[in-house]
C-alpha cells in the first residue's frame, strides 16, 4: 500500500516522461504521494457558467463558454502583447496576453467553442480579462460542472506543456480516486478520535474533491494537524535525545569570581526576571548535558550581565568562556560594558574580530590555547580554524539568527565535549515562532525591565513637520542630550524617493552649523576604523548628533542619548524599528522615538506606526509584525534542518501547533520510543519521513 505512493509520477494517466520531467523541475514533483500533498491554494466555484453581459464586478471570478476571435498583435517588440474577441449570444469582451505569445498566437481555432474561466479587469471603464484559463469547451466534462475546484499553482513553462491548473486538477482527481483508500495512516487511532480527525485517506479526498466548504476546513484541520504533530514530534525527540545523551562539562561550584562579582560590582539590583534565568541556566549547567538555551530578552532587559554571570561561573569552574557577536562594533561594546563591570577584578579577557591586527593575534592565540585568557569576546573570527582553547566550558551567541546553526557548532569541533551553549536574542520572538524556530532549545525569557528606565515615548510625524523636528532637536542638544538619525539609503537611489543620508547630513550642515553644533556619520560602506573612530566620538559625547544607517541596530550603548529619529521610517519592519527605538532610553532622563514619513503610506505602513506609538513591549511588536509580514518575511524563521510546510501556516496555526506539542509531549511521556501496537503507524511514518538514521535506542 506504502510502496504505491511513491510511484514516479510518469506513470500516472495524464502524465508520462516528458510531463514528468517538467512536474520534476517546476513543482519537484517526483511521486504519486507528492502530487497528493500539491494541495490548492483556494477554490472557485465551477458550477455556473455565466454569458458576457452578466459580468458586472472585478472581485469575483467568472466562467463562460464562447468563441474566440480577432487576434492581434500590438505595441514594439519588447512592449508586445496581443488582444482577442470573446463573444457569446449576449456580447463580446476583450481579452489580453503580455506572455506566452507565441503558444498563444496558434492556440485557438476560429468558431470552435472554448471554456474561459478568470478574474475581470476594469480598463478605461471597459472590462477585459488578462491571462484567463482557456480550455476546449467539452459539455461531458465533469470536472467542470463540479461545484468546488480546487486552484493549483502552476508555471509559464507547465502551462505550455498543457499543465494549467485546470489540467493538475484534472491528473490529481484522476490519482486520489485511484489511491485513496490505500493511503495509509500516521496517527494513533485513540489521537484521531480523541480530537474528532478525519482518516487520513478522507483527509486526502476532501481536500482535493470537496463537496462543500464543511469538506474543506475538515481535511484542511487534519493535515495541518499531523503535519505540526511530525514536526512537533522531531523537535522533541531532537530535545529529549539531546538532553539525554549530549555529555558536558559539570558546573557544579559557586566559586570566588562569581560570589565577588555579585557581591562587590553588581553595577545595579537584578530584577527578578534576571534572577529567574541565572536559576534556569545554573540546574542546566549541573546535570552534566549540554545546555543548549535559548534567552529572550528584549532591548535594554539586561542580558548581558546575565552572560557576564553564567561566564564567571565557567571560570569559577576551570572553564573559559567565549562570546561571539555578529559585528565588530557589537563584539567592541560587549568587550568595553563587561570589561568596566569587572572593574578590578583579577579576570582576563580579550577581544577578537576580523580588524585585530597580527601582532596582537600572536598574542591572544597562544594564550587562548595555554588558557591564560579566560574570556574571549568576538565575532566569527572566534571559529576560525587557527582558534585554540585550553577548556572552552561555554559559548555564548549573541543575535542568534545572524549566525547560521553550522556556524555556531563550529565551538563544538574545539573540546573534547560539546560546551554549553547560550543563544541570546534582542528580537522578540513571537509564542509561536518560538515553538517552531526553537522548539529543541530550552526557553528563558527576561521580561522587564530594569527599575528607574522610562518607556521611550513615540511620536508619528509627516515630512511638512520637518520646523518642529528641527526645533524639538535643538531643545534636546541644549539640555546636553545627544540625537541619532536613522535613513534607509546611503546614497540617492534611482527607483525610491527617498531621503538619504547623504541629502540629510548635508541639510542637517545648514540647520546645525559648526562650530556650535557637531555632526558625525557611520554608515555600512564604511571601514572598521572610521566607522569606530566617529562612533567614538558619539560615545564620548564630542558630537550632539549622529547620523547613521542601520548599522546602528545593535551594539550601541550612549546612555546620554534620548532622541531617536528614523526617517522614512515606514520603510522598516516593525522588529527593525523596535531595534533602532531600543538604542535611546538607556539612561535616567525621558527619551523619545520620532518616526518621520511622508503622506503617501500604505494601510499597512500605518499600522507599523500605530503599533509603534502604541506599545514599547518587544513581544507584542512582535506578534503584530508576524501578523503583518508573514514567517516568511521575518528574520531569521528560515533555519537550516526546518521541516518545509506543505498545509501548515507558522502564522495562522498558533491553537494548532500549541495543542500538537502537548499531545506529542503526552504521547512521548507514555511511550518514549513509540513501541506500543497502537505507535506503530506513527513510529514508522516518522522513521520514513523525518528520522534519517534517528537511534532509538538512545531515547530509550
Amino acid at each position: 500500500m506504502v510502496d504505491l505512493l511513491q510511484t514516479k509520477i510518469e506513470f500516472l494517466k495524464g502524465v508520462g516522461p516528458k510531463r514528468a520531467e517538467l512536474l520534476n523541475k517546476e513543482l519537484g514533483i517526483f511521486t504519486f504521494q507528492d502530487l497528493l500533498e500539491y494541495f490548492p491554494f483556494r477554490y472557485v466555484d465551477r458550477s455556473k457558467i455565466h454569458k458576457v453581459n452578466q459580468i458586472y464586478d472585478d472581485t469575483v471570478y467568472y466562467q463562460l463558454v464562447g468563441t474566440i476571435s480577432n487576434l492581434k498583435t500590438h505595441g514594439e517588440p519588447r512592449m508586445t502583447r496581443i488582444s482577442a474577441t470573446f463573444s457569446d449570444e449576449t456580447g463580446s469582451i476583450e481579452l489580453v496576453w503580455f506572455k506566452g505569445l507565441k503558444w498563444i498566437k496558434n492556440k485557438f481555432v476560429p468558431g470552435k467553442k472554448y471554456l474561459l474561466f478568470g478574474k475581470a479587469n476594469v480598463f478605461n471603464n471597459r472590462f477585459s480579462f488578462t491571462h484567463p484559463d482557456i480550455e476546449e469547451y467539452d459539455p461531458n466534462d465533469k470536472v467542470v460542472g463540479e461545484s468546488l475546484q480546487g486552484v493549483y499553482n502552476t508555471t509559464e513553462k507547465l502551462r505550455n506543456a498543457g499543465l494549467g491548473t485546470k489540467q493538475i486538477a484534472k491528473i490529481i482527481k484522476t490519482l486520489v480516486l485511484q489511491t485513496w483508500e490505500m493511503i495509509p495512516e500516521n496517527l494513533p487511532t485513540s489521537l484521531i478520535m480523541q480530537d474528532r480527525l478525519l482518516s487520513r485517506k478522507a483527509a486526502f479526498y476532501k481536500i482535493h474533491l470537496p463537496l462543500n466548504s464543511n469538506d474543506i476546513h475538515l481535511a484542511t484541520t487534519r493535515l495541518k494537524y499531523e503535519e505540526h504533530f511530525f514536526f512537533q514530534l522531531k523537535l522533541l525527540l531532537n530535545k529529549k535525545e539531546r538532553t539525554l545523551n549530549t555529555r558536558s562539562v559539570v558546573f557544579n561550584h559557586v566559586g570566588d569570581y562569581f560570589n565577588t562579582f555579585y557581591n562587590e560590582h553588581l553595577p545595579f539590583p537584578l530584577t527578578n526576571a534576571q534572577k529567574r534565568v541565572i536559576k534556569e541556566i545554573r540546574s542546566d549547567l549541573k546535570t552534566g548535558f549540554q545546555m543548549n538555551r535559548l534567552l529572550q530578552g528584549d532591548v535594554g532587559s539586561g542580558k548581558t550581565i546575565v552572560a557576564l554571570m553564567v561566564m564567571l561561573l565557567a571560570l569559577d569552574n576551570g572553564f573559559q568562556a567565549a562570546l561571539m557577536a555578529p559585528t565588530e562594533i557589537l563584539a567592541n561594546q560587549h568587550y568595553e560594558t563587561i570589561k568596566k563591570m569587572l572593574g578590578d577584578m583579577k579576570v582576563t579577557v580579550a577581544l577578537l574580530t576580523g580588524s585585530t591586527k597580527q601582532k596582537e593575534r600572536k598574542t591572544i592565540l597562544p594564550a587562548l590555547e595555554n588558557g591564560d585568557i579566560q574570556i574571549i569576546i568576538g565575532t566569527h573570527a572566534l571559529i576560525e580554524d587557527a582558534v585554540k582553547f585550553k577548556s572552552l566550558g561555554l559559548c555564548i551567541v549573541d543575535e542568534q539568527h545572524r549566525f547560521g546553526v553550522a556556524q555556531r557548532a563550529r565551538f563544538w569541533e574545539k573540546t573534547e565535549y560539546p560546551p554549553h551553549t547560550l543563544v541570546m536574542t534582542a528580537t522578540p520572538i513571537p509564542r509561536t515562532l518560538a515553538m517552531t524556530q526553537y522548539g529543541d532549545l530550552d526557553v528563558s525569557k527576561i521580561d522587564e525591565l530594569p527599575p528607574g528606565r522610562k518607556a521611550v515615548k513615540t511620536l508619528h510625524l509627516y515630512q511638512e513637520q520637518r520646523l518642529t523636528i528641527l526645533s524639538f532637536m535643538k531643545k534636546q542638544i541644549a539640555e546636553g542630550r545627544q540625537i541619532y538619525i536613522v535613513y534607509p539609503l546611503i546614497k540617492e537611489s534611482e527607483k525610491m524617493d527617498l531621503i538619504n543620508l547623504q541629502e540629510g547630513y548635508e541639510a542637517l550642515l545648514r540647520d546645525f552649523p559648526e562650530p556650535e553644533y557637531r555632526i558625525c556619520v557611520v554608515h555600512g560602506q564604511m571601514s572598521a576604523e572610521d566607522k569606530d573612530f566617529e562612533m567614538q566620538r558619539f560615545v564620548k559625547n564630542q558630537a550632539h548628533i549622529m547620523v547613521a544607517t542601520t548599522v546602528i541596530e545593535v551594539g550601541v550603548n550612549v546612555p546620554n542619548a534620548t532622541v531617536m529619529i528614523i526617517e522614512n521610517a515606514n520603510r522598516f519592519g516593525l522588529s527593525q524599528l523596535h531595534q533602532l527605538r531600543g538604542r535611546v532610553g538607556r539612561g535616567g532622563e525621558q527619551s523619545y522615538c520620532v518616526l518621520v514619513t511622508d503622506h503617501k503610506i500604505t494601510g499597512e505602513g500605518k499600522k507599523r506606526m500605530e503599533t509603534m506609538v502604541r506599545t514599547n513591549d518587544g513581544f507584542e511588536i512582535a506578534e503584530a509584525d508576524l501578523q503583518l509580514r508573514g514567517p516568511g518575511e521575518t528574520q531569521g524563521t528560515r533555519q537550516s534542518g526546518m521541516i518545509e510546510m506543505k498545509i501548515g501556516d507558522f502564522m495562522k496555526d498558533e491553537p494548532i501547533i500549541r495543542h500538537t506539542r502537548r499531545m506529542v509531549g503526552l504521547l512521548l511521556d507514555s511511550d518514549p520510543t513509540l513501541s506500543k501496537p497502537e505507535n506503530y503507524v506513527t513510529k514508522e511514518y516518522f522513521n520514513k519521513n523525518f528520522a534519517a538514521g534517528f537511534d532509538w535506542g538512545r531515547i530509550g
